[in-house]
């Protein structure tokens, strides 16, 4: 278990949603999600390591997606019950490893382009899909090298987000952006290292709501290829005009789809008898 306390945003009642954000994002990148949500679910969006106000990662070992998922234990004996964990990108990818991890705890999974990039090395060796992200990483890794982070920012943002993205990325979100983007080589080690095979993700038997862009890299796409294809019970959702960073290009129809796929899968809770107590008086 995790020394480490992670920093999370709480708010509502009811059924616990769980919210895991993308790298260089912070539990921010929920809010939104959140006002939506709080009014029937007890709603917690955690930052990641390195992330907003959460612990850095330590400098002595390599990043693990199993570490996030320890990272998450106060998090979860905060939710108590079953969970839904909703998530995007990295976050996403972590949320599977939960599954995997916790099964007793988690009751759904709503996500967006899990990055889980070691099962197109497991497929089939490189070169392979996953030979953009590599380039994307190699390429933020070196700006870094030659102390350029706004470089290095711009690299990845401009990856996932299209070209030109950075520059239209307003000031203050730059900052944090440029600062979290030195943990990159730990994201891409803990992605392209995950040791969890495809056929692991054919044992996650709670339902599951696969979200991706079709305008999305083909690293993401060719994840979401091999993952929808194993998941027993997943529903798949591709947005026609978005990319990989579509809960933050357009969180209204995300967070909409989002929704209702937690309505549909909604656990029973204690304040649901409240509910039913207070109706029938």
């Amino acid at each position: 278990m995790s020394l480490a306390a992670p920093f999370f945003r709480e708010a509502g009642s009811g059924p616990s949603v769980v919210c895991l954000h993308a790298n260089a994002s912070s539990s921010g990148q929920w809010r939104s999600l959140m006002e939506v949500l709080a009014p029937r679910f007890h709603v917690l969006a955690a930052d990641s390591y390195g992330a907003g106000r959460s612990p850095a990662w330590p400098a002595d070992r390599p990043v693990s997606l199993r570490d996030e998922v320890a990272l998450l234990e106060p998090v979860l004996a905060r939710a108590r019950g079953p969970v839904s964990l909703v998530a995007h990108s990295y976050g996403a990818a972590v949320a599977l490893v939960a599954a995997l991890e916790r099964p007793d705890r988690v009751h759904a999974l709503a996500l967006y382009e899990p990055t889980l990039f070691s099962l197109l090395d497991e497929e089939s060796p490189p070169p392979n899909e996953a030979d953009d992200i590599r380039g994307a990483v190699a390429l933020a890794a070196a700006a870094l090298d030659a102390g350029d982070r706004a470089a290095a920012a711009e690299c990845f943002v401009d990856f996932w987000a299209g070209p030109g993205s950075w520059r239209r990325t307003p000031e203050e979100r730059r900052g944090p952006v440029a600062a979290s983007i030195g943990n990159i080589r730990g994201w891409a080690h803990a992605l392209l290292s995950e040791p969890a095979p495809l056929r692991a993700f054919s044992w996650v038997g709670v339902p599951v709501l696969y979200m991706v862009g079709k305008k999305s890299p083909a690293c993401a796409r060719g994840v979401a290829r091999l993952l929808t294809a194993a998941l027993p019970r997943v529903h798949v959702v591709e947005f026609e005009e978005m990319g990989h960073m579509g809960p933050v290009t357009h969180p209204e129809v995300v967070n909409n789809v989002i929704a209702r796929f937690l309505d549909r899968h909604r656990p029973f809770h204690r304040a649901d008898l409240a509910r039913l107590a207070a109706h029938r008086a």
